[in-house]
Formats: C-alpha cells, structure tokens, sequence
C-alpha cells in the first residue's frame, strides 16, 4: 500500500519540501513549494496521479496553511505531471509549463498519442518480444495514474515566475525547466545527488539528448548554484561539483559503450546488457536500453560508431582505423 506522503520539510526560508511515495522503480518524488512576495505559494511538481491524490494534497496544503496560486511543471515524466490536473482542481491555481515540455507530455500521454510508437522503438533495438508486450502492458498501467493540465500557461527560457528565472535544462528530457534564484535552484531531475538522472533516446525526442544534457551540466557549472533541491534524493550542496562528477560518469559509459562493440555489431538491447547487468522490471530494463541508445547515437553522432538499420532489427558497429 503506497503511503501518502514520506515527509514534508522546511528546506530554507520561503521552500517547503512534500516528499510523496511512489509505487516505481524509483520510490519516492520531491515536490516544493515556494513563498511568493505576496505570502501565496508556487507548487513545482505535483507527483503521480495516484488514487486519492487529490485528498493528499489538500491535507498536506490545509496542515500547512497555504494558499497555492500557481503550479510550475519541470518536466512531463509521470511522476511529476501525473497528478498535476489533480493539483489544478483542488487547488484552482493555474499551471504553467514548458512549451516543449507540453507537447511532448500531449504525445506521450494526450488522448491522441501513439501507443504503437515506443513498443516498436524497443523492438526495433532488440528488446525481445516477450519484453516488448510486458512495457505495453506497463505503459498502460502508467497512463491511467497520468492527468495532463487543461491548457496550461506557457513557459520559456528566461521567463521569471515570482522572482525565479526559468533555465532550460534539457537532457534527463527535451524541455526539463529549472527554476533558479540567489543560488538557489529548484532543479527538478536536471541533476540528482547520488544517481545519474536517466538520458535515453527516444523516437520523438532531439536527436543527441547526451549532448543536450552534457551542456546542460556545463551550465550547471557555468551557474554555480550554492544549493540544488532535487525531484528525488537528497538536496545537492555542491552542484557545480556533482554536475562535473556526472560529466565524468558519461565519459566513462561511453568507453563502456564502444567497448561493448569490440566483437562486432549489436543492438542496443544487447550493448545495455552489458552497460547495466542483471535482472532488471521491465521499466529499468527500458530506461537502460533508452540510456544504452542515448550513448551510442552520441558516439554516432561523433562518428566513432555507425548504425546499420538495413535489418529489423538496428545495430552498431565501431568505426575502426582500417574502415
């Protein structure tokens, strides 16, 4: 039974940490909440739709005494979208989003999104067939726990929201937005304390999110900020720091990744075999196999692997000195 909510923590002046279980792969989303001038809040995040979400989230804004008049949405993943109509209606504060980020939340969750799509992307990589029927009957159960905003207000780089800018971060997602003040950010899973925030390729994403993601962890650099409150994990204190760490991390996966092509062409299912071992669900098992995809087409992109799609199935070859 997934518990209604983990904690709510004070995490400086003015942000209040709501930290809400979820029943996935990973087990928990941090939602914020963020003082205004004029003493009314700013939600980032909503969580998932699970049931009885609604009811949570009034309980946890009457306890705390607030009064919510905007909601802020970082990105389209259904952990932090998925009960973000949920928190519109209880709430009757309007949603602002990214444009990017809102049509591709249309087309990955909208009544008119191809369900066909992704299970035909995993197929085409080598996910096996047994594989490829157990992600649908997943994505299925995701989308019933997904509630998109009605027309929410756009947002784009630059824009300021109540003092904080809007940064575009993108990588972990094509329009992830951070909110960013005196230092302080409000970093949704643009960067992550203790695990590398998951960058796949995807059919109907930008064609190099790694490069996306590898300058946006230059940015992060860039920016400096003093502290990171993060969608999942602990509050990052040194994030210029962690975002070099991570710059790292990708440089060595790479490596791995064209080290897995030593004895001859595969697909990316089998290369994510290699890159992460073992029994994975079936959602891990897909968010590898997207994140095996992400490092391949980079390497492709940089011309030290080539793709072979004249089968099936998609493989890649490493480009040797005598090619």
């Amino acid at each position: 039974m997934t518990r209604t909510v983990d904690d709510v923590r004070e995490m400086a002046d003015g942000i209040v940490r709501v930290t809400w279980a979820l029943p996935l792969g990973i087990d928990h989303v941090h939602c914020y909440l963020l003082r205004r001038r004029d003493g009314s809040w700013i939600v980032v995040d909503a969580g998932l739709g699970l049931p009885g979400a609604g009811e949570r989230w009034r309980r946890v804004l009457t306890d705390l005494g607030v009064d919510v008049e905007r909601i802020v949405v970082t990105h389209f993943h259904p952990d932090h979208v998925g009960a973000c109509a949920i928190l519109a209606e209880a709430t009757g504060a309007p949603v602002f989003q990214g444009r990017i980020d809102h049509a591709q939340s249309e087309r990955t969750w909208g009544a008119d999104r191809d369900a066909v799509q992704l299970p035909e992307h995993m197929r085409r990589h080598g996910m096996p067939e047994a594989e490829v029927e157990a992600l649908r009957a997943d994505t299925d159960a995701l989308l019933r726990l997904v509630f998109l905003p009605t027309a929410p207000r756009p947002l784009d780089p630059g824009d300021r929201v109540d003092g904080w800018e809007v940064v575009h971060l993108p990588g972990h997602a094509d329009g992830h937005l951070c909110l960013w003040r005196d230092g302080v950010m409000i970093a949704g899973d643009a960067i992550l304390a203790t695990i590398s925030p998951n960058v796949g390729w995807y059919p109907d994403g930008r064609p190099d999110p790694l490069a996306d993601y590898l300058a946006s962890l230059r940015r992060m650099v860039e920016l400096a900020p003093t502290v990171a409150f993060a969608g999942h994990g602990e509050t990052i204190d040194d994030p210029a720091g962690r975002a070099r760490e991570l710059v790292a991390h990708h440089a060595e996966r790479l490596e791995h990744a064209r080290a897995a092509l030593r004895h001859g062409p595969r697909s990316s299912y089998e290369v994510s075999l290699e890159l992460f071992p073992g029994e994975l669900p079936i959602a891990l098992r897909r968010f590898a196999l997207a994140e095996s995809c992400a490092h391949l087409e980079h390497l492709v992109a940089g011309g030290s692997v080539v793709r072979l799609a004249a089968n099936e199935t998609v493989l890649y070859e490493a480009v040797t000195a005598a090619r």
